[in-house]
């Protein structure tokens, strides 16, 4: 059966350079790599075909003698270079599959939802939390094995923890399936652990939570997640941090928005009022003849940013507001106000409303005419 060719296996140019072919193999290798496709023989096949087509790509030579003569150069060559693969895996993969014992025994990542008000958020606070999580044994270090005792070494991997495969011309190291990678066995277990090297426990930490930040953000605690296994380093805590809702103020980035009522009175003669802030309360000038909806902004009465260090401000929407509940003196004034604009739409006191009566007006003789 006719081999495919390397360079379109890769999905590169034929004048691609080192760089190239190695992020090429990177992003392939990852896609069709058996530990993230397990069972998928079609995987493993493509998988083995990008790995022999990097194999030949990035060795100088070999590439030299495959643009002259193509598949043709390797079908009579040794299996003399193949374990050179392993290494050059490593050092592209190394990170990524944890071909590392070390790696792949760090313990796992925790998350906690924390829910602050807005003024801990504004203020900064530091809050207790109560984690459910595996910590190191002490009796046996983390190691699992009873005190005086020593794990014995692996006989298949003989302590390694990994294999070598050989698949052609090619060598595959993989993780020792009798010790899974350990290199070594547990013959005499610990007795508080059971040979885990964990227990569970639960634990109070303290976490400081910095002054601005906002829903979704995330606080790392280094090495406050789970204990690795034998030994390795611990995971990580992230606290989630989410804002409940304010009865006053909502928050938008870091500024604060409220909306500040005021009687109709005041809308048209202005005036003084006291607005609410998160550290105390402010004087807002209305001038007259404000009309609903008008955003008047408080310089620096917002949210410190996390990261400038700056404030927002304080806007605040005034809302005129309709008197209710009003008695038959009330009314009568009223009236007489109304008369004294002119009726309902006096041209000089409420231009809004005679511009938009003047509309309907001519949109009416249109649809007439």
């Amino acid at each position: 059966m006719a081999k495919n060719d390397y360079y379109q296996i890769l999905g590169i140019a034929k004048s691609a350079n080192e760089r190239e072919i190695k992020k090429a193999y990177k992003r392939l290798a990852m896609k069709f790599h058996p530990d993230r496709n397990p069972g998928d023989k079609l995987a493993e096949s493509k998988f083995k075909e990008v790995k022999e087509a990097y194999e030949v790509l990035i060795d100088t030579n070999k590439r030299a003698s495959y643009d002259q003569y193509g598949h043709a150069a390797f079908e009579n060559s040794t299996n003399s270079n193949s374990a050179d693969f392993s290494d050059i895996f490593g050092d592209v993969f190394g990170d990524i599959f944890g071909n590392n014992r070390q790696r792949t025994s760090r313990g796992a990542d925790l998350r906690y939802n924390i829910e602050l008000t807005l003024e801990e958020v504004v203020k900064g606070i530091t809050k207790e939390i109560y984690i459910p999580t595996l910590v190191e044994c002490k009796i046996c270090k983390g190691q699992g094995i009873k005190q005086g005792k020593k794990p014995q070494t692996c006989s298949t991997c003989r302590g390694v923890g990994q294999i070598q495969m050989r698949q052609g011309f090619f060598t595959v190291q993989q993780t020792c399936p009798n010790c899974h990678g350990r290199g070594s066995f547990i013959k005499d277990p610990c007795n508080i652990c059971h040979g885990h090297g964990r227990i569970e426990k639960s634990k109070t930490l303290s976490v400081k939570i910095p002054s601005g930040v906002d829903n979704g953000d995330r606080i790392r605690l280094t090495g406050e997640g789970e204990a690795g296994r034998n030994g390795a380093p611990a995971g990580d805590l992230y606290v989630q941090v989410s804002i409940k809702k304010h009865a006053i103020f909502e928050r938008e980035d870091n500024n604060l928005y409220c909306e500040v009522p005021i009687s109709f009175v005041m809308a048209a003669l202005g005036g003084e009022i006291e607005v609410p802030t998160l550290n105390g309360r402010v004087k807002l000038k209305i001038p007259a003849e404000t009309q609903t909806g008008k955003l008047f902004r408080i310089r620096s009465r917002g949210v410190k940013s996390i990261r400038s260090g700056i404030f927002g401000d304080l806007l605040c929407k005034v809302v005129v507001e309709t008197p209710i509940k009003l008695n038959d003196k009330q009314k009568r004034l009223l009236r007489e106000l109304e008369y004294s604009f002119g009726g309902p739409t006096g041209d000089y006191n409420s231009p809004r409303s005679k511009s938009f009566f003047d509309g309907v007006k001519k949109f009416f003789d249109g649809l007439t005419s």
